[in-house]
């Protein structure tokens, strides 16, 4: 029975959780998923999409500010240097395993196409932003499973109910700590005086060996080869932030995975994508001027999201594990669920 964190006992920080304790918990934002299971003689397709989006109107004409942080870069990603540059995301954040970020981006192109005719013709191009983590243990990933119309479907299925977490979508095939990882999220609310806020992160959990897992009562040696890993954090707020303070933000979500036992190895990427839907930036206006709002970076609630980032960091990697079921996969391999009596 999937289980989060908290309904085992794990209380992790201080500060207390939205309502679903989900990325969702920030208003406006929407995540779908698309899984693929299936067996095929020898091989076994465990793998899929996760789509995350930022606010419920148009992405493309209404942009939100947002920045990037790599602890890691081995791994394989799409959009980061616009972002990194201009400080804004204009579409889904698209999670899916390695070899399928090309169809990805692709589907999510057509959709985005779709959805906004002047692209390419009248206004600009578009940043498709799609990350990836290395499923391969499980999932039979030369045989490319994911198709554009995958991506399509994520994105068609997300919604702003709690998010499901585990092995689903992008996390089908993933393992975390030697354990079968996947999709997990969690929340932060934040007040102080007149303010409140929330924070919001989804991580797609592919890293770690058991005996580094910090959280577990005994040590276990883990001698199975298995590829370095990875891990997609996306984090959420409806706090006003400029990109340079999102950026700060995103460092603190490597705070929180390091809490969890990481310590991040040379075949990893560790990737954060952080944004704000507080404020909508206009993609058609001919003013030369825009005035936004935004926090002041010695303001004493500056510091609780730093804290909120952390905590919904580590909770959201302990509800990947403790909601993904047993996987099978390719050569015989076994994801096997974290046993909770050892956390």
């Amino acid at each position: 029975m999937k289980m989060k964190a908290r309904e085992i006992g794990i209380k992790v920080g201080s500060l207390p959780t939205g309502m679903n304790n989900c990325i969702t918990d920030v208003k406006g934002v929407q995540v779908g998923h698309i899984t693929l299971m299936e067996d095929l003689n020898d091989e076994c397709i465990r793998t899929g999409v996760t789509a995350i989006l930022p606010h419920d109107g148009n992405l493309f004409l209404e942009k939100v500010s947002a920045a990037t942080y790599v602890a890691n870069g081995f791994g394989k990603t799409t959009g980061l240097i616009q972002i990194e540059e201009l400080g804004c995301l204009e579409s889904p954040i698209m999670l899916t395993n390695t070899f399928s970020v090309g169809p990805v981006l692709h589907g999510t192109l057509q959709y985005m196409l779709q959805e906004n005719r002047k692209i390419g013709d009248t206004t600009s191009s578009i940043n498709i932003v799609v990350g990836e983590c290395n499923d391969s243990y499980l999932n039979s990933a030369r045989l490319l499973a994911v198709k554009p119309e995958h991506a399509i479907e994520a994105i068609q299925n997300a919604t702003s109910n709690q998010a499901e977490e585990g092995a689903v979508g992008a996390g089908t095939g993933t393992m975390c700590f030697g354990y079968k990882g996947g999709i997990g999220s969690s929340s932060r609310m934040i007040s102080f005086e007149e303010l409140t806020f929330t924070v919001g992160m989804l991580v797609q959990s592919n890293f770690g060996k058991k005996e580094e897992f910090r959280y577990a009562k005994s040590v276990e040696e883990d001698h199975t080869e298995r590829p370095d890993g990875s891990i997609m954090m996306v984090l959420a707020t409806d706090a006003p932030l400029s990109d340079r303070q999102l950026k700060r933000l995103a460092k603190r979500c490597i705070v929180g995975l390091s809490r969890t036992g990481s310590h991040i190895h040379n075949g990893s990427g560790d990737v954060v994508i952080a944004f704000s839907n507080a404020e909508k930036i206009p993609h058609d206006t001919k003013e030369a001027i825009e005035q936004r709002k935004i926090l002041r970076d010695d303001h004493p609630i500056m510091n609780l999201l730093f804290q909120a980032a952390a905590e919904a960091t580590e909770e959201a990697i302990l509800n990947s594990l403790t909601q993904a079921e047993m996987t099978t996969g390719r050569k015989g391999r076994i994801g096997e669920t974290v046993p909770i009596g050892a956390m």
